[in-house]
């Protein structure tokens, strides 16, 4: 994976644990230059400490996905910096869990604010930049199409309308050399660890249902996947959704 991404500048949001530390890790493992944005410095400077002993080069950009000035401030930030930026990695989510009558109106309201209309912006600040041959890749979620949908019905949506936003920007910004895909992981963050953790039982019916056994491994398992969708290798492909789930969902 090394020297696959040499000479090229990637944002990732929410790069401070978890999925985001994960694709992060990766994309500078395979050698691009990584923006780590988020809303908590520490995190981000725990992940460039990690990234820096590996011989990597990374940028903290402390950010509030929610905040359209402050994204365009971030994009700006980073692209003096580097100079350029050929990949956009939008990951950062607040989750809506719980049922139709539970979730307040507020809370479904983060979830889209930093869901589609975070990812939208995002894309659209980045969008000059990535012209040429750029590459995003926004993350959905297997919770549009469990089998049970209670309890994910608000997240579910605001992935979905990701999903729809994705397409709809690989389809007219194909003609600028930029390629839009999404993934739908499972993988091993720190909130999915402590719930397997506290719920034993849970987690063995859960890695049960799973066909490869397992969760996903952050960097190994989602991260060189990623690597795989913005680099050359993954040229002729955009307007996908890409299932990380160890084979679990049907997608249809």
């Amino acid at each position: 994976m090394q020297n696959l991404l040499n000479g090229k500048t990637a944002l990732v949001t929410g790069a401070g644990q978890g999925v985001g530390q994960g694709i992060a890790l990766a994309l500078a493992e395979a050698g691009a230059r990584v923006a780590l944005v988020g809303r908590t410095r520490a995190s981000l400077e725990g992940t460039r400490a990690q990234i820096q002993a590996r011989g990597g080069e990374a940028l903290v950009v402390p950010c509030d996905v929610t905040d359209g000035a402050a994204i365009l401030h971030c994009v700006d930030k980073v692209v003096a910096a580097y100079g350029s930026l050929q990949i956009l990695v939008n990951n950062a989510q607040i989750v809506p869990l719980g049922r139709i009558l539970e979730v307040s109106d507020e809370a479904f309201r983060q979830g889209l604010d930093s869901g589609p209309l975070a990812t939208l912006r995002l894309m659209r600040a980045c969008y000059p930049y990535l012209k040429g041959d750029g590459a995003v890749v926004n993350l959905a979620s297997s919770a549009a199409v469990r089998w049970d949908a209670s309890g994910y019905g608000h997240y579910a949506a605001t992935k979905e309308a990701i999903r729809a936003l994705s397409r709809a920007a690989a389809c007219e910004w194909g003609v600028d050399g930029i390629r839009v895909n999404v993934i739908a992981p499972h993988a091993l963050s720190p909130g999915l660890r402590g719930w397997m953790e506290d719920n034993p039982e849970e987690a063995r019916d859960f890695c049960a249902s799973i066909p490869l056994r397992r969760v996903g491994d952050c960097e190994q398992d989602i991260g060189r996947a990623v690597v795989f969708l913005v680099g050359e290798q993954a040229g002729y492909l955009t307007g996908a959704t890409l299932p990380l789930d160890g084979g679990q969902a049907y997608w249809g």
